[in-house]
């Protein structure tokens, strides 16, 4: 019995496998997405209205100003990745939070703190581009698939060692769980964090604004990032990574956007 419902896991995730795969726009790399698109945009409506419910939004007509006019450019810039896409931009008044994320759907937050290193239209694209890419890749719904097949793959390893001593499997499971999360899960969320980078800084470029300033933004990121985890242990790639691979492809980025 235990082997067959081993055997069902399985099979399930392999018919599950073949019709979801897809293309990443940019950059052409397959995917897995195992929730519908729809509902994910559903998800992400419903969270992103709760947010804003819980949240102060800025009333700083300069930072309204600033992000609705990027992120109609951005978003101009992306639409024929995003054909469906319902766009809101909205600045939410936190002035401790360095950061900005897009959703599913194309709900986009920016938080004020983002503006002590955003200075200028162009810096801000290349933070709105990082995060909109984020979406049009699909990197939520395949980080969501990702944790679906882990659980999977947990199941059926408690299925396939119900007979072992049960120290002996508790070790095995946790050492899986680690190696899931070491091996899998943070070593893609990185390589998410390089694509967003390239795809962004393709989404900056076609919408007018110079790739170049990606460089200094991000070193300006790093200084005040102060003592992040090693990489290895960390969703995001290191400040000296993500500042190379940005050289490799600026050349790529501003064939793009001579030719805007």
């Amino acid at each position: 019995m235990e082997k067959t419902c081993c055997w069902l896991v399985l099979l399930c995730g392999a018919l599950l496998w073949l019709p979801a795969c897809t293309t990443v726009p940019q950059t052409g790399r397959s995917a897995l997405h195992l929730v519908p698109s729809d509902q994910l945009a559903s998800m992400s409506a419903s969270q992103f209205g709760q947010l804003k419910q819980e949240t102060p939004i800025s009333r700083d007509p300069a930072y309204n100003a600033m992000v609705r006019r990027v992120g109609d450019r951005i978003a101009y810039a992306a639409g024929p990745d995003m054909p469906n896409a319902q766009w809101e931009f909205v600045v939410f008044d936190d002035d401790e939070q360095i950061n900005a994320f897009a959703m599913s759907g194309g709900k986009v937050a920016v938080y004020t703190g983002i503006f002590k290193v955003a200075k200028t239209d162009a810096d801000l694209a290349i933070v709105i581009g990082h995060e909109v890419a984020h979406v049009a890749a699909g990197h939520g719904n395949e980080r969501m698939t990702q944790q679906l097949l882990a659980a999977g793959g947990a199941l059926a390893l408690q299925f396939g060692t119900s007979g072992m001593d049960s120290d002996q499997r508790a070790l095995l499971m946790a050492a899986y769980g680690a190696g899931a999360s070491v091996g899998v899960m943070l070593p893609y969320s990185r390589y998410h964090e390089c694509e967003a980078d390239e795809i962004g800084l393709i989404y900056a470029a076609k919408a007018g604004y110079d790739p170049r300033v990606a460089i200094p933004f991000w070193e300006r990121m790093a200084a005040l990032s102060g003592g992040a985890p090693p990489e290895f242990l960390s969703t995001h790639p290191a400040s000296s990574t993500r500042i190379g691979k940005l050289n490799e492809l600026m050349p790529k980025a501003m064939q793009v956007y001579k030719n805007r």
